[in-house]
């Protein structure tokens, strides 16, 4: 079966299927963006954060590996190069946990909208692309709250790659996932890197409810196909300030 046309709206689930913990109910709401590196998602939700937050409404802003609490650790491990692709799997599982259980949780029962540049999809994208058992990942992550919304911009993966080494003085070691042993060259070990995340992907378009977007498309028409699906998917009048009933263009 195809991947369903760009833009389009998939139902969200809400009977636990996706995740063995299910969804827990809370006044907030999720709002997540996932893609490969160099697909624009991040470019996408920073204009939408910037476009909400000049309406007064309430939101948090959440992105993957940004807990202070293992960051050190992480550091260290990228540093001496000692991260397999389990350990390099349960430390990016630590510090979603501390920010799920500190910042994702707490303020969806407090009733704001948090949006999430990555989530949980990236690690069993990046963690699968490097061995890692998808069944045991579900596992690990089964805490995590179901997104209301999940936008997943997808780019040819020439074209993604490209703007990410245009960009780039020198790759990462495991960015480019030289730790796979793909190519002895950086920017052809990414490429492939990349080739095995987008794969995984595809693969969770219609099982996780993915509203896939075009990443090719031009910035401005992108944001406004994005502000029409959060429309027509999250009520944004329980954000909104008292004093207005909605956002306004």
């Amino acid at each position: 079966m195809g991947a369903p046309v760009h833009g389009t709206i998939q139902p969200a689930s809400r009977g636990g299927a996706l995740f063995l913990g299910g969804r827990k109910d809370f006044p907030g709401a999720l709002v997540v963006v996932e893609g490969i590196d160099g697909s624009g998602k991040s470019t996408q939700l920073y204009l939408l954060k910037r476009w909400l937050e000049i309406g007064g409404y309430r939101i948090h802003f959440t992105e993957w590996n940004s807990s202070p609490l293992v960051k050190s650790a992480t550091k260290r491990g990228k540093q001496r190069r000692l991260l397999t692709p389990s350990t390099f799997s349960l430390i990016h599982a630590a510090d979603f946990a501390d920010r799920c259980e500190r910042q994702i949780l707490p303020l969806l029962h407090g009733g704001y909208l948090v949006l999430a540049d990555r989530y949980i999809y990236t690690a069993f994208a990046r963690d699968v692309a490097r061995g890692c058992s998808p069944a045991w990942l579900r596992n690990l992550y089964r805490f995590a709250p179901i997104p209301d919304l999940t936008f997943y911009f997808r780019a040819p993966l020439d074209v993604a790659v490209d703007r990410i080494i245009a960009g780039r003085p020198r790759l990462k070691y495991y960015e480019a996932g030289m730790d796979l042993n793909l190519s002895l060259d950086r920017a052809e070990s990414f490429r492939m890197f990349q080739a095995r995340i987008q794969e995984q992907y595809d693969s969770m378009v219609e099982s996780d409810q993915f509203v896939v977007m075009d990443g090719t498309l031009p910035v401005n028409k992108l944001q406004r196909q994005m502000r029409e699906i959060l429309h027509k998917r999250v009520d944004l009048t329980r954000f909104a300030p008292k004093r207005h009933s909605e956002v306004r263009e």
